[in-house]
């Protein structure tokens, strides 16, 4: 299947800071996720592809489109939740509604009124008055009514408390399930990536690390206890301390143990919060 978001060799210099080179393919029915340490420039490639930054090189594509054309046809097909609402402020929730509604013609106005019911929120108030995690629930609210192809959310949980965390994490199975849709997502939310994500994408000071498949990154490493530590690299070994030795290849790893009758006097699969930061480092 084609993917509906292509990014080659993206770079962006910003006040020093390099971003990429960058490349990566986002296909549909699926959520990848961009991870990376904080200022490691995850927001804007998210920026980058809805071209409110200009590129410095490297082309962006959605639907086969050059973001940076002339033809903009591809917008209609995304909404992007940045971290900050910017003009927001003087508006009610009944004002916001009004106004973005009609722009898309599969605004879902049931789901809408669901997701404020479900997180109770006021749509009398002007939306400065409303608290950081009120606000987030009413941006959502107004974010996966658009009904678009993609959607793109940079940290979507932030500032929400933990039942609400739970709402926001069904409503986007349910909302991915409707029919053929791609999310993009920044999160540092370890219970986001690991019911959300399909793919992470690891971005570290704005270099790529690479793009995992999530549930093959964890069965891929496993810790392992021993009762003496061997003196020479272990096939798989990504990292040892006293008589601890975590591998990235736990089949290799296991068959060098039996090999060289290494005892093991225990093992377990690393969390995934784990895994990330032994790929960050």
């Amino acid at each position: 299947m084609l993917p509906w978001i292509e990014l080659k060799d993206v770079r962006k210099e910003i006040e020093g800071f390099q971003l990429g080179p960058i490349s990566l393919a986002v296909e549909p029915g699926t959520i990848t996720a961009f991870v990376g340490n904080n200022g490691s420039g995850k927001s804007n490639l998210l920026k980058l592809i809805m071209n409110l930054v200009n590129l410095d090189g490297g082309e962006i594509r959605v639907f086969g489109k050059p973001v940076n054309g002339a033809d903009e046809s591809w917008k209609r097909h995304i909404t992007f939740q940045p971290q900050i609402a910017v003009g927001w402020n003087a508006y009610t929730g009944n004002d916001l509604q009004k106004l973005i509604a009609p722009l898309y013609t599969k605004w879902d106005q049931a789901l809408f009124e669901r997701m404020i019911e479900l997180f109770g929120v006021p749509l009398d108030k002007r939306f400065g008055k409303l608290s950081p995690g009120v606000q987030q629930k009413l941006t959502l609210s107004l974010a996966l009514p658009r009904s678009t192809d993609i959607l793109i959310l940079d940290e979507p949980t932030a500032s929400l408390d933990i039942p609400s965390k739970t709402v926001v994490m069904d409503l986007l199975v349910e909302w991915m399930e409707k029919e053929d849709r791609a999310v993009i997502m920044t999160s540092h939310q370890p219970d986001d990536l690991r019911k959300l994500a399909d793919y992470l994408f690891l971005i570290q000071d704005g270099q790529a690390i690479g793009r995992y498949e999530k549930d093959l990154l964890i069965t891929g490493f496993r810790r392992y206890w021993l009762t003496a530590m061997p003196a020479g690299p272990v096939p798989g070994e990504l990292s040892r301390s006293t008589n601890q030795l975590v591998s990235e290849n736990p089949y290799a790893t296991e068959q060098y143990f039996v090999e060289q009758e290494i005892d093991v006097i225990d093992d377990n699969a690393l969390e995934l919060e784990d895994i990330i930061s032994l790929l960050l480092k």
